[in-house]
């Protein structure tokens, strides 16, 4: 299980990914989330740049896609804006090296979900063919979301993982207790999420995971805002002393406020119990 920090780690003498990347492997961490949330503000010669690092360093690299996506919109412009900013991360991560890039889906607007299920997997069929067209070889990862009026349930990103071959699930821990409130926080449902990834993906779902990992703050409408670790009633080490018993393998990406002092954490946990 490799463990990465949401952007550049605060620690980071400088301000560029390039800087970034060096600082990851100077904490002993595997990699990076490459931050396109508030646009997607990379040109072709520094994801070039990005990427020769990375390999240099042996470090692997992910993209969280912007947050404005909403594949269930009901403008055409805005839904063509939301494939776009997708298409977007995805080729300019592919430069970079990354290939798993990961975004909030859709909102359901007072819809039915199933009609928000079938747009959305309309949509990302077509976005998957488009890519690989252009053969850009990319994963992409609609996330579990943290509220209730967002598409994006553990069983609505599992259908869509296992019907669309390109498509596999981000699952973020965090977003699921919010999401229910504060259930998705005993050993018992963390094992049902990975019983979950394994009926509808088998193995190769457990072997090819990519998580987000923080605390989070909550209320009956879902998540409010992420919190570090320690300050959260997250169960976080259950979390991946399950992972560990099912033999789960990927990415964790740390998303806590202290994204390089949660992910150091994880890290030295993950050793304790599952040795690597």
């Amino acid at each position: 299980m490799r463990l990465f920090t949401a952007g550049i780690p605060l620690s980071t003498h400088g301000s560029s990914t390039e800087e970034g990347l060096l600082r990851v492997k100077e904490l002993g961490l595997d990699g990076m989330e490459l931050e396109f949330v508030r646009g997607i503000r990379m040109g072709e010669d520094k994801a070039k740049r990005v990427r020769k690092i990375a390999e240099e360093n042996h470090l692997s690299l992910s993209v969280h896609a912007p947050y404005w996506i909403n594949l269930n919109a009901k403008e055409r412009d805005k839904l063509e804006a939301s494939i776009e900013r997708i298409y977007e991360s995805a080729r300019v991560g592919f430069l970079a090296g990354a290939r798993d890039i990961t975004f909030h889906p859709a909102y359901y607007l007072d819809d039915n979900p199933k009609d928000v299920h079938r747009k959305v997997k309309g949509i990302l069929r077509e976005l998957v063919d488009r890519l690989k067209g252009e053969k850009i070889e990319v994963v992409l990862r609609p996330e579990t979301t943290g509220k209730p009026t967002q598409y994006g349930s553990l069983e609505e990103i599992l259908e869509l993982s296992a019907e669309i071959e390109g498509v596999m699930p981000c699952i973020d821990f965090a977003h699921l207790h919010a999401r229910s409130g504060g259930k998705f926080n005993t050993v018992e449902e963390f094992r049902y999420v990975l019983e979950k990834v394994k009926e509808y993906l088998g193995e190769r779902g457990i072997k090819n995971m990519h998580i987000h990992m923080s605390g989070i703050a909550y209320s009956s409408k879902g998540e409010k805002h992420h919190l570090n670790l320690e300050e959260s009633d997250l169960r976080w080490r259950e979390i991946l002393e399950v992972l560990c018993d099912f033999g789960a393998d990927g990415f964790i990406v740390s998303e806590s406020p202290n994204i390089e002092g949660d992910a150091i954490l994880m890290k030295d946990h993950w050793k304790k119990i599952c040795g690597s």
